[in-house]
């Protein structure tokens, strides 16, 4: 990449949007009497509707996380799909600086797409991934209608299902993982949607390209599902919440700091993680902080 680097910065923070950072109402799980519940604050809206939410608190502390770090939201998100997501910040209008997209396939600059960091990722797919019309007939032919709400394809970089959840054959996800390992894809179950996303399709490596160009001296990050466990790896500390993906496998890793909370709950106690260790200006973890397997 020939992108120049800025001036460094000491803190990065990366962290995952959906179940992570913004929550849908099916997914806030409040779990408390309704008088006791949080205000929240809309942070998506789509065809005049809310659909995602993070607690005021948590809004608040994110404002002051933005004004003091570079903060860079890493989605699965398409473009567009983003775009729909207006993030509090320390001033009216203010949008992030980097923003990762669509699983690493798109990273933004304030706001517009850096097509020469695109085109290195296109050429890193087609070296070690088997091609995505592949992987689109293979889903069509294995998923079935009676459980399959939606087919989609996003950015040309990646296939996903909305499902119902509760009627997945049993061994069908695991056949289907095995079957895209073989080609260099990964399968991810993330609520009611099944991701199939090329292996070299990462947020950590578009969260590489934002660290060189920074030259960020510290990386937090955060994340719930199998497509953020190389993110939470590549990071200084990583968060992840009581519920999702990872929390139900049990997954770990070095550095990694796994959450009792769940909903909206898990995503107000990241960001007020994250917050302390920016503030504190020395990552602290048990007392100290190695950097994790993955890190220079």
């Amino acid at each position: 990449m020939t992108a120049p680097r800025q001036s460094a910065a000491r803190f990065l923070v990366a962290s995952d949007l959906d179940r992570t950072l913004v929550y849908s109402p099916r997914a806030l799980a409040l779990g408390v009497p309704d008088e006791e519940a949080p205000r929240l604050l809309a942070v998506e809206v789509h065809n005049g509707r809310p659909l995602s939410f993070m607690t005021e608190h948590a809004a608040e502390l994110l404002v002051e996380l933005a004004r003091s770090c570079v903060f860079v939201p890493a989605t699965t998100r398409t473009r567009a799909q983003y775009g729909r997501i207006n993030l509090p910040g320390p001033h009216p209008g203010w949008t992030p600086r980097y923003a990762i997209c669509a699983n690493g396939g798109h990273l933004l600059v304030d706001g517009e797409t850096d097509h020469d960091w695109h085109a290195d990722m296109r050429g890193r797919l087609a070296d070690a991934s088997a091609p995505l019309e592949e992987v689109v007939h293979h889903l069509a032919l294995t998923a079935d209608p009676e459980w399959t709400l939606k087919r989609r394809v996003a950015e040309d970089l990646f296939a996903y299902l909305v499902v119902e959840r509760e009627q997945l054959p049993e061994h069908w996800l695991g056949e289907l993982t095995a079957w895209a390992a073989e080609r260099g894809w990964t399968v991810s179950l993330q609520g009611r949607k099944v991701y199939a996303v090329p292996a070299p399709l990462t947020k950590s490596a578009a969260l590489a390209e934002v660290e060189r160009r920074t030259g960020a001296a510290t990386v937090l990050t955060a994340g719930d599902s199998l497509l953020d466990a190389e993110l939470l790896l590549a990071a200084d500390a990583g968060y992840r919440p009581g519920h999702g993906e990872l929390a139900e496998t049990g997954w770990t890793g070095p550095g990694v700091t796994a959450l009792p909370q769940v909903g909206a709950a898990a995503g107000e106690e990241i960001v007020r993680r994250l917050l302390e260790h920016v503030r504190e200006g020395v990552p602290v973890r048990d007392g100290g902080l190695a950097p994790a397997a993955g890190r220079r």
